[in-house]
């Protein structure tokens, strides 16, 4: 069984869990000898780890002259080299009438380098929204040299890219939801956002997600039949940890974290205003807020504006082994999400051997135990939380122990093996239309 999956991130090049989670699931597949796995990314720096999969980068695949059908267009479209004003091999008026079919929609252009390759970033900028696009286009021609059985794509950003796939291949199609606009934004969502969600969870042949919550704001949020959602649940990868520590602690003051990306959807303002409240009642506690996002400055206001800014620290976002030292000197551990579909890092906190305190409105919190629980807006009950942990030593060490052996049993080849069996699922119900 021959797997297509396109991804937007891959290790060590990741800026969240979509990343993580990518890695885990495909290293988890990988122990299954029926599948054959073939992973996209719109670009590959060279240095991922490939021992399990194949990983080809869209950038470094050429479409130059390669006829491609989009899906709002009836007609194909050749695709010429566009790294100047003036196409190579086409005269100045040849040009300007193939650049007025492009204004009035009848021809599409890409700007390509002199291979025929498409130029990708391969981040989140200015430019996410052409990049979808032409990642589609790369899709499309990847669909038609290449065999596979399935496809599999994850979040957003590669749902064209998979339609591309299923419409020139007539393969199913496996849609991964980490997370939506509604978790992202709240109710101010953005609606292209949404619609391409939308788009893709309507022709996807079945849609995972994370956890329940997920699943739940899927069938609600996006008119989704129930019988088509799926959930399989995240799970942890081994750390490995560095000889040199690149964080130390600083004397005996105890340690709470929070790290993540520094948006609406992690809430980190609940936990600024929560940190005020222990420090009301401890002096011997340090906070960090280790990530980076758009409220990443108003977070540095507001703890001013706190008067907490000696004891609170912002480090910036963290390399892997970065992450593993802070967990390393972390006594505590807060995931305080306003709409988390899931919460890896709450994971890896605790195969650290850091106690956790996660909200309710968390995926993982469908499936842990040996967690502390609170609703993302009670500061007041996070304080205490956080308090009750630094000051009970039973409490703490109770949480670490069972903590580390529940999510010791959280692994990926479990939810690899439900993807796989999924897979199968599709494929033969693809079989069964054939035949009737």
């Amino acid at each position: 069984m021959k797997v297509l999956m396109f991804g937007w991130e891959f290790p060590p090049h990741k800026s969240g869990g979509l990343g993580t989670a990518c890695y885990g699931l495909t290293k988890g597949l990988s122990g299954f000898r029926d599948v054959e796995l073939t992973f996209v990314v719109p670009k590959a720096w060279g240095d991922e780890e490939q021992v399990y999969i194949t990983l080809l980068g869209a950038n470094e695949l050429p479409v130059i002259h390669k006829y491609i059908q989009f899906a709002d267009q009836e007609s194909k479209v050749e695709y010429y080299e566009l790294k100047s004003e003036l196409i190579p091999y086409l005269g100045t008026s040849e040009f300007f009438e193939l650049k007025s079919k492009v204004s009035s929609g009848e021809e599409r252009l890409v700007e390509t380098t002199g291979e025929g390759k498409i130029i990708f970033f391969g981040d989140y900028g200015p430019s996410l929204f052409q990049e979808i696009r032409n990642y589609a286009i790369v899709a499309e021609t990847i669909a038609r040299e290449i065999e596979f059985d399935v496809i599999h794509v994850h979040d957003w950003m590669t749902f064209p890219a998979g339609i591309a796939a299923k419409r020139i291949s007539g393969k199913p199609l496996v849609v991964h939801i980490h997370s939506t606009e509604f978790d992202r934004s709240g109710y101010h969502i953005n609606p292209a956002i949404y619609s391409i969600e939308k788009e893709g969870m309507d022709a996807a042949d079945k849609i995972l997600a994370v956890s329940n919550l997920t699943r739940n704001i899927i069938i609600r949020n996006f008119y989704i039949g129930p019988e088509k959602v799926i959930t399989v649940y995240n799970a942890v990868e081994t750390v490995k940890t560095e000889e040199k520590p690149i964080f130390e602690k600083v004397g005996n003051k105890k340690i709470v974290t929070f790290l993540g990306r520094i948006t609406l959807q992690k809430g980190p303002e609940y936990f600024l205003e929560a940190a005020s409240l222990v420090l009301q009642k401890m002096k011997n506690v340090s906070f960090i807020m280790a990530g980076k996002g758009d409220m990443l400055d108003a977070m540095k206001k507001r703890a001013t504006e706190l008067n907490i800014s000696d004891h609170i620290h912002f480090p910036g976002f963290l390399k892997d082994s970065e992450v593993n030292d802070l967990f390393h000197m972390s006594d505590v551990f807060v995931m305080p999400s306003v709409s988390e579909p899931f919460g890896i890092v709450a994971l890896e906190a605790m195969q650290a051997k850091v106690p956790v305190i996660i909200s309710r409105q968390t995926g993982a919190s469908e499936i842990l135990k040996n967690i502390l629980k609170v609703d993302y807006w009670d500061i007041r009950a996070m304080a205490d939380a956080i308090c009750d942990l630094l000051n009970d030593l039973e409490l703490w060490k109770n949480l670490v122990k069972h903590g580390k052996k529940e999510v010791d049993k959280l692994l990926w080849t479990d939810s690899a093996s439900k993807v796989r069996e999924i897979y199968l699922q599709i494929l033969h119900e693809a079989v069964e239309k054939i035949e009737d």
